[in-house]
Parts: structure tokens; sequence; C-alpha cells
């Protein structure tokens, strides 16, 4: 009877830690990066792809700032006072500028509240913006898959290690020791360094 309650118990206890583990997956807070509905639809394959723009030309604040930022109203008039002036999302663009109204352009990514990313570091050191956001040059609505996975959490708990999911953690820290031992960068491994 005692060894049939320690295997009940020993089914419990584990029947609990995988329960923890799908309900912590599912209530983190990961970078969130889905295709979402915009104002304007931006094609980053046109203004990448076939003009050539360097992703900072929009995202100037990239260089000097946590934040990548987006191009003021403005900026994008100046090309489009003229270029494909025409077509129905420049016209969308030129009524926001006509009524000098920022662009309400909905957020992509976002880290969570506890964590610090600071995107000049990042353009300093040379990282490209595909390794962290992808091909973005290649679509026409920003998205990625990121953040923790049950999948993942589950393959940790029996001892594999799977790759880490994109933006994470994990996945940062791996980047940073890759980085550090390929090109002999001093890319930090503190917690501090993210978490403060």
């Amino acid at each position: 009877m005692g060894r049939k309650a320690g295997v009940g118990a020993l089914g419990a206890a584990l029947l609990a830690i995988l329960v923890f583990f799908a309900v912590s997956s599912w209530s983190r807070q990961p970078v969130a990066a889905t295709p979402s509905v915009q104002p304007i639809a931006f094609p980053h394959t046109i203004h990448v792809q076939t003009y050539k723009m360097d992703c900072q030309y929009c995202h100037s604040e990239a260089r000097r700032s946590e934040y990548a930022g987006l191009p003021s109203v403005e900026r994008c008039m100046g090309c489009h006072r003229i270029t494909a002036a025409d077509r129905p999302e420049v016209k969308k663009l030129a009524e926001y500028a006509a009524t000098r109204t920022p662009i309400p352009w909905a957020r992509v990514y976002k880290m969570p509240e506890f964590t610090y990313f600071p995107h000049k570091a990042h353009v300093r050191a040379d990282v490209q913006c595909q390794t962290c956001h992808g091909p973005v040059e290649t679509m026409t609505t920003v998205s990625a898959q990121t953040g923790p996975t049950i999948v993942n959490d589950l393959l940790h708990l029996v001892g594999l290690r799977p790759a880490s999911p994109p933006l994470t953690m994990g996945w940062c820290i791996d980047c940073h020791r890759r980085e550090n031992a390929a090109r002999g960068t001093r890319a930090p491994l503190d917690c501090v360094t993210c978490h403060h």
C-alpha cells in the first residue's frame, strides 16, 4: 500500500511540474512580433530591395537610442511628394501630412517590462538588423515567431538543450557568446546588462 501511494505521489508531482511549466510558458510576456493591421500598408520589400534604402534611413534613432524609432510623416513625404504620389497608400500618407498628424503605427516588437535592449549598442557593434528581426527586407508586413514556447520548456525539462526561440533571453545570450568567440567582441553576459 505504501509503495502505491509513493508512485501516486510521484505521478502527482510530475503532473504538477508539467502544469506549472505549461502555465508559466503561456503566461510569460515574450517579445511580441505578430502581423498587425497598420494604418498604411508599408512594403519593406519595395523600400529595401528595390530602392536599397538602409534600415537606419527610416529608423534613425537606432544608432543613438534604446529604440529604433519610426520615421516622421515629413521624412516619408520627402520622397513621396513626387514618388508614387498617385498610389492609395501614399495618398493616406499625404492625408496625415496635410493634417500634421503622426501615423498611428501599431507596435510590433515589445520587450518585457523587466528588460532593457539598447539598439545603439548593437548598431555600433555592426550587428545587422536581420540578425534579430529576420529578413525584414522580404516582408510586406513585419512579423516574427518569438518568445518562449511550451515545447522548448518541456525539452529542457527532460534534459535536452534545443535552440532557444528568437528574441528570448537564451537566444540573446547564445548570440553574445557566439559573437565573443567568433569576432572577439566583448558582448556582456552579466544579468544587469539587460535586467536592471
